[in-house]
């Protein structure tokens, strides 16, 4: 089995037979950001299957490519479409991208999701910029050899999402007059939603919400000196006392609904790195 590294070189070198560019941003089109890629001015776009050690996303609703080109001028890769632990990959595997991002040279992440509000104060349809994050997936993407050239052996967290770009998107939304939250986010590693008491006790260690993806690609942003902004929308609510069964239709809903808001909000924030 190849080093990572050498995994990211061979990924790279198929990307660059399709797209000369070089990107400034990177960005995960998770649920409720998928409208974004219809204001690219995309110049490739390439079928995960056709990336060497890309794992195929099995998710509902994510189209599984990756996409490059210009947003308003601004060079950038999304991926239509992320990977999770749930569907049985490694967590090295579902954050390989991130890393072949870092390779491309995209400085900035920027990561969206669906997720359960667990702070009593949300509502459904609401938008969370993600302030900080707790891992309870039982894993980390850093676990094994470290290769310097990819981070340091031990990276600081006490900034994972950066707080200027937290800043620039807080001052878009209420220009915009768009309800936003700042807030934690925990990941777990799914695909069962969780119980009642899961709930409190994920509310009593300080989750505002809480969702299966983010996490780990996060962490390997981090890793990869990468600058991070992540959105969260809030699809379903998770209080224990009037908890109801999930309907992942109404989900997906939800999200559609709130995604011209959040589009908005990303366009906004990535617009002022074109200057």
């Amino acid at each position: 089995m190849l080093h990572i590294f050498d995994q990211i070189n061979e990924s790279v070198a198929v990307i660059r037979e399709h797209w000369q560019g070089r990107p400034r941003a990177g960005i995960i089109l998770g649920t409720g950001l998928g409208q974004l890629v219809n204001q690219i001015e995309i110049e490739a776009a390439i079928d995960y299957a056709d990336i060497p050690h890309f794992p195929s996303s099995t998710a509902t609703s994510h189209a599984g490519r990756l996409v490059c080109g210009k947003l308003n001028g601004l060079p950038v890769m999304a991926m239509e479409g992320r990977l999770h632990m749930y569907e049985g990959y490694s967590l090295q595997s579902i954050t390989l991208p991130v890393r072949v991002f870092k390779a491309m040279g995209c400085s900035l992440l920027v990561v969206s999701n669906a997720c359960g509000g667990l702070n009593p104060l949300y509502q459904e349809g609401d938008i969370m910029l993600i302030d900080d994050q707790i891992n309870l997936m039982g894993d980390n993407p850093l676990i094994g050899i470290n290769d310097e050239r990819l981070g340091e052996r031990f990276p600081d967290m006490s900034e994972p999402y950066t707080k200027e770009l937290i800043q620039r998107a807080m001052k878009i939304a209420r220009r915009e007059d768009i309800v936003v939250h700042r807030g934690v986010f925990v990941a777990v590693a799914g695909p069962n939603l969780e119980t009642r008491a899961e709930y409190r006790f994920l509310r009593m260690i300080g989750a505002d919400v809480v969702g299966m993806s983010t996490v780990p690609e996060v962490i390997v942003a981090v890793h990869s000196k990468m600058r991070v902004i992540g959105f969260s929308i809030i699809t379903d609510l998770c209080f224990p006392d009037s908890l109801k069964p999930a309907n992942v239709e109404e989900i997906i809903r939800i999200a559609n609904e709130a995604q011209p808001k959040l589009t908005k909000l990303v366009v906004g924030v990535l617009a002022e790195e074109a200057f």
